[in-house]
């Protein structure tokens, strides 16, 4: 199998073991594999310091904006998240985690946290350098195609 092939299966693998993280997440939080997944995503905005907006979230996750706000509505309802209204713009909502539920979440993320950041230690920074433009490009490149079958899709 041609390198490029074994690196795009890694990638895959690397997918599926994700989604597994993420359906032992929602079980842990009581709630749906989406939820849990878009939970996650607002989690690590917040952390970052860039907390998101519903639209934001709905991009990152693939859903419309009805279905993300039936989502948020569900979150809400969990004691997860809460919609607060922080912009100078009193329209726009952020999405923040609930005091408390983060710190909860830490105890499924901290232990992979620190597995993964041990295995990042074992390369040199110039590589994770070069896989990170390597993924940023692969990135792009797929948006691109995104875009390419969204506006070919038969209507």
């Amino acid at each position: 199998m041609p390198q490029g092939d074994r690196v795009i299966d890694a990638m895959r693998v690397y997918s599926a073991d994700y989604s597994e993280m993420t359906h032992h997440f929602a079980r842990w939080l009581g709630v749906h594999t989406a939820d849990a997944a878009a939970f996650a995503e607002i989690l690590s905005a917040q952390r970052a310091g860039a907390p998101l907006t519903p639209i934001k979230l709905s991009k990152r996750i693939g859903l419309t904006s009805g279905a993300t706000a039936t989502l948020l509505n569900r979150l809400e309802g969990a004691g997860l998240v809460a919609r607060s209204r922080e912009h100078s713009d009193r329209r726009r909502v952020t999405l923040r985690a609930t005091p408390g539920s983060g710190r909860d979440a830490s105890v499924v993320f901290e232990p992979v946290a620190e597995r993964v950041g041990a295995m990042m230690n074992e390369y040199p920074a110039e590589f994770l350098k070069d896989v990170e433009s390597f993924l940023d490009h692969l990135h792009s490149v797929l948006r691109e195609a995104i875009r390419t079958l969204q506006e070919t899709a038969p209507k």
